[in-house]
């Protein structure tokens, strides 16, 4: 099977409104201009993959289990745009957290790229011709240390500033229907990385 192109994607800060810890779908809505932006990339055919620190699991706010319906509405979301949820990656671990099992230092835990390398395998995308977007520089890290191209919504999440060769994101948008236009514009050979 060919590899596909993919836009991996922070939930909280980007996708959603941050709402730290929160599993209840009922509070779940969308981050300014993500609509627009996950119908922009709805249109172009790219898979569209939701990647997510859950640590809220080890340190025992919820169980992995309230995660599927949290899956749900996100999908419900992503299709009342006109985009498609291709997948749900999240990383339920912490090295501080309480819960035997969760409470360690995994490979899948943002900045790692882990849960990348795994959505790759498992939904064939070509991690060289596809792009992170984030709202904060572990996103950024993790999409460059999988090979892909990233990109740092600017609103305001980052708090630590914390720079390294692989924290440096490929462009800068202001939301997410920005990045996209981004994303959009480097396919059809638009080589400007502005937002």
């Amino acid at each position: 099977m060919a590899l596909r192109p993919a836009v991996f994607l922070d939930k909280d800060g980007t996708v959603l409104e941050d709402a730290p810890y929160n599993v209840d779908p009922g509070r779940m809505a969308l981050a300014p201009h993500a609509f627009a932006g996950l119908s922009r990339l709805g249109t172009a055919g790219l898979a569209l993959v939701v990647i997510s620190n859950q640590s809220g699991v080890a340190k025992g706010l919820f169980t992995a289990s309230a995660l599927t319906a949290v899956q749900t509405k996100l999908a419900s979301m992503f299709s009342a745009a006109g985009a498609h949820l291709d997948g749900f990656y999240w990383c339920p671990h912490h090295p501080e957290g309480v819960v035997a099992g969760y409470a360690v230092d995994c490979d899948c835990r943002k900045p790692r790229p882990g849960l990348l390398f795994r959505a790759a395998r498992e939904l064939d995308i070509d991690l060289e011709a596809s792009w992170f977007i984030g709202d904060i520089l572990d996103d950024v890290e993790a999409g460059n240390r999988a090979g892909c191209r990233s990109i740092l919504l600017d609103v305001g999440h980052e708090t630590e500033w914390r720079e390294g060769p692989a924290r440096t994101p490929h462009a800068r948008a202001p939301d997410l229907d920005a990045a996209a236009r981004i994303v959009l514009a480097d396919r059809h050979g638009d080589v400007r990385m502005e937002a």
